[in-house]
């Protein structure tokens, strides 16, 4: 069985909304041969990467960059998968109070350095809170899901 992990700081009410909503659509009941895997940043690490065979991310912008939670889930965690995951598939979600760009920028440096494969372009979800947002996560989470279990990820 192949493994998704969720990576998603949730600071807040909406942000917990995000998580979840990528977590439903992730174990949508026409996807079995998948396990989910879901972490806050500050448990999750380099034993969770090595055994997932795709990552979803998820951070509010904080100040113009990502969530400290995710950025310190990279930094315990960058150099000691850096040889052993390359080419891993992943997707990025930012709950984006203003326009995310440096958010986003940041995140895909680190992925750039890691050599993990986007499965699609990140996912800013931008200005005040809109209910779709989490429509938008979940079928992020499904595609994800469903694109490990179809073996196209």
């Amino acid at each position: 069985m192949k493994r998704l992990l969720i990576v998603a700081h949730a600071p807040s009410p909406n942000t917990r909304r995000l998580r979840e909503a990528a977590e439903r659509g992730a174990r949508h009941p026409d996807i079995e041969a998948i396990e989910v895997v879901v972490r806050p940043p500050l448990e999750a690490g380099p034993d969770d990467v090595r055994t997932c065979d795709a990552i979803l991310l998820g951070t509010p912008e904080n100040l113009g960059y990502m969530s400290g939670a995710l950025k310190d889930f990279f930094d315990r965690s960058y150099y000691a998968v850096l040889d052993e995951t390359r080419g891993l598939p992943c997707a990025l979600y930012i709950r984006a109070g203003h326009d995310g760009t440096g958010t986003r920028r940041a995140v895909e440096g680190i992925v750039t350095g890691l050599g993990w494969k986007w499965a699609q372009a990140p996912l800013t979800l931008r200005g005040d809170w809109q209910d779709a947002f989490e429509t938008q996560v979940e079928e992020l989470g499904m595609a994800m899901a469903a694109g490990l279990e179809a073996g196209v990820l």
